[in-house]
């Protein structure tokens, strides 16, 4: 959770907002065919559905207060992937900044797959 503080008092914010408003910018990036997670059990990457898209988002909170990102999509077949990690960057940067003012260190975006 990250805790901020001003004149009038301290604002929390946590962990489900910020996994939130990530996997939202990431699917809303060109490309992107949407959130991933690695089974741990067979170790097949698994397409997440738009409610448990939060589930490929992970959330490391900095001694600074800012946070890093890191993010596992799986994209459509035929699309500029280094494009695609660097307009996603972007925008979660973008959106997260506007949204709650914390500043985000790094974002690590991870193809697991390619959408045929």
């Amino acid at each position: 959770m990250v805790r901020l503080q001003n004149e009038k008092g301290d604002v929390c914010i946590s962990a489900s907002v910020f996994t939130t408003l990530v996997g939202d910018a990431a699917t809303n990036c060109f490309g992107v065919k949407g959130m991933a997670l690695r089974s741990a059990s067979d170790g097949l990457v698994h397409l997440l559905k738009r409610e448990a898209m939060s589930k490929g988002v992970y959330i490391t909170y900095n001694d600074d207060t800012s946070i890093s990102i890191e993010l596992h999509i799986v994209v459509e077949n035929g699309v500029n992937i280094p494009v695609i990690c660097s307009s996603i960057i972007s925008e979660v940067r973008y959106k997260v900044m506007q949204s709650t003012g914390v500043q985000v260190q790094e974002v690590n975006v991870y193809v697991d797959s390619v959408s045929l």
